[in-house]
Parts: structure tokens; C-alpha cells; sequence
């Protein structure tokens, strides 16, 4: 694969490379070395191209999370509690995940688990892989991160 384009969060991409040039350089050889072309299975069934053959978007995930995973990138997720009532969520916010639940619970109403969810993370580094456009970005870089 080639990177076709890259959205350099808060200079993200001048730091790697002023002081984080090896992580970059890992990553550019990842992605580099995932033949797409193999993983064009998915047979379309959308009514424009019915019948065509596209690129796999689990195919394509799958090879990403093995790729980062043999050099050492790992998922990181941040576990919270949520629930309808604003004040009490509030309050909860800045309580660990655990205590969050039981502040909710006492309050009786339904805690609802939820998570934030970054790809990959190795050295402080967290990386985002996206496919084409995608109406989550936003969310995935101030929210998720």
C-alpha cells in the first residue's frame, strides 16, 4: 500500500520526524508492505456496483492489526461509564471507570459501559488508520485520543 494522504494532528508528523524518526520510519514500512491488491475479495453487492470486486475492508484491517501487532504497536482502550441523567454524569466524569459505575448505580439509574479506542499505541505514539472518507474522523481525533 502507499499512504495517500496524511492529516498531521497538532504537527504530529514534524514531531515524529524531528524526534521520533525511527517510530515513523516503522510505520511507513508497515503500511508499505501490505499488498492490497491480495486483498481485493470483497464482491459488492451495493446497487452501483453490484457484482464488482473490491478491496476488503476486514481483509485490510486484519493485515493493519498484524502488521502493527509483530512490531510491537498495541490497541488501547480507556473504559468509562455513562448514563441519561446530565448532572450525575457530570459528577461522575472524573471518577476511575469503577467508581463511576457505583456513583450511577447509588444514584439509581443504569450505568451504560462505554470506551474510548485508539488503533494502535507504541512509545506514547497513538496512530489512526482510516480507509477513504469517514464521517467519525473528528470524533476519533478529540474524542477518542
Amino acid at each position: 500500500m502507499q499512504i495517500a494522504a496524511v492529516y498531521s494532528h497538532l504537527n504530529g508528523e514534524e514531531y515524529l520526524l524531528a524526534h521520533r524518526r525511527q517510530l515513523w520510519e516503522e510505520v511507513r514500512e508497515i503500511i508499505t508492505s501490505i499488498d492490497a491488491w491480495q486483498l481485493k475479495t470483497k464482491i459488492s453487492r451495493e446497487k452501483r456496483t453490484r457484482g464488482e470486486t473490491l478491496f476488503s475492508p476486514v481483509a485490510l484491517n486484519r493485515a493493519f492489526q498484524e502488521g502493527f501487532r509483530n512490531a510491537g504497536w498495541r490497541e488501547h482502550r480507556t473504559p468509562f461509564w455513562v448514563t441519561a441523567d446530565e448532572e450525575i454524569l457530570r459528577e461522575a466524569q472524573t471518577l476511575p471507570a469503577d467508581e463511576q459505575k457505583q456513583r450511577i448505580e447509588q444514584a439509581g439509574l443504569e450505568p451504560i459501559m462505554s470506551y474510548n479506542q485508539t488503533d494502535f499505541v507504541k512509545d506514547r505514539v497513538a496512530l489512526e488508520v482510516q480507509f477513504g472518507k469517514y464521517a467519525f474522523v473528528a470524533h476519533d481525533l478529540f474524542v477518542n485520543t
